[in-house]
């Protein structure tokens, strides 16, 4: 049987015109590549309007969403850019060399819905040799601007108390009016907290003798609870604990300052502030001040 013949399926033939029509539109194609590059070039130069508009937009929200939901005794003020304890009517701060140079009459015409500094604890000395550079200015310039001051000693347990206390001493005078001394405990310094203790209680003698007047113990919440509760109850305590609308102790518990942040921004000074309420009102603080 013969085999079978192949057939040859016929040649499509494209007409001219079609060839033309192909030809033209392939040459006149823009690549892909391009496209895509020319978008990611146009996102790039266009992408911090965006983002930074989502950003603020993100960021109004939030702080809506806070002001609206922030309780009654805890409110924001803008110009201080801090939350501050409601139902106090005495504020202020403290300062250092950290601050550096203050324009004092902007600090005390700073003022927002009744909220103004009152007083300002400044930084005196430290140990037993060190006295901070801007005392001396700080604590002439901020009386004149009419701020009730009072002056505090960076205490290292480690150094002797008796010394220390001398060295305050003689560096600071404090005249009527003046708030009481203040000594700044937060660290044990590689010391045990006995030891801590003991030259603690010969500072806060020495200056209790030579003032007449009892100093104020500045400390932490957490050094407060873990070293010294219990064992100088007698004196005035002021306070750092943070972001709070109030400040978790005991009701027995003698606190008359509370530092509630270390982020104010007060006017006429460049860095951020403690800042700090006295626990009563006017009549009350005019009553600590030194006789």
């Amino acid at each position: 049987m013969p085999p079978p013949v192949k057939k040859t399926p016929p040649k499509t033939t494209v007409p001219a015109k079609r060839k033309a029509a192909a030809k033209k539109k392939t040459s006149s194609a823009v690549p892909t590549g391009w496209i895509f590059a020319s978008i990611g070039l146009l996102l790039i130069v266009l992408s911090p309007f965006y983002y930074g508009y989502v950003l603020k937009t993100a960021t109004a929200t939030w702080r809506w969403i806070l002001d609206a939901g922030e309780p009654t005794n805890y409110r924001t003020y803008k110009s201080f850019g801090v939350r501050i304890p409601a139902n106090y009517t005495v504020h202020g701060i403290d300062v250092s060399s950290y601050q550096g140079k203050i324009n004092w009459q902007k600090v005390k015409q700073m003022n927002e819905d009744g909220v103004h500094i009152k007083f300002a604890f400044i930084k005196a000395t430290e140990g037993v040799l060190m006295t901070d550079p801007y005392f001396q200015r700080n604590w002439r310039e901020a009386p004149k601007a009419g701020l009730v001051c009072g002056a505090y000693h960076f205490f290292l347990p480690q150094k002797s108390g008796l010394w220390q206390a001398k060295f305050m001493l003689q560096t600071v005078k404090i005249e009527k009016g003046d708030l009481p001394m203040v000594v700044d405990v937060e660290r044990l310094y590689r010391t045990t907290p006995e030891k801590m203790r003991i030259q603690l209680k010969l500072f806060i003698h020495q200056i209790e003798t030579k003032t007449g007047v009892k100093p104020i113990i500045y400390t932490n919440l957490s050094f407060y609870q873990d070293y010294l509760q219990g064992y100088f109850d007698e004196y005035p305590l002021w306070i750092a604990h943070y972001y709070q609308p109030q400040l978790n102790v005991s009701s027995n518990t003698n606190w008359q300052f509370w530092q509630h942040s270390d982020r104010a921004h007060i006017n006429g000074i460049n860095q951020r502030v403690d800042m700090s309420i006295f626990k009563g009102d006017t009549t009350a603080f005019e009553k600590l001040l030194v006789k």
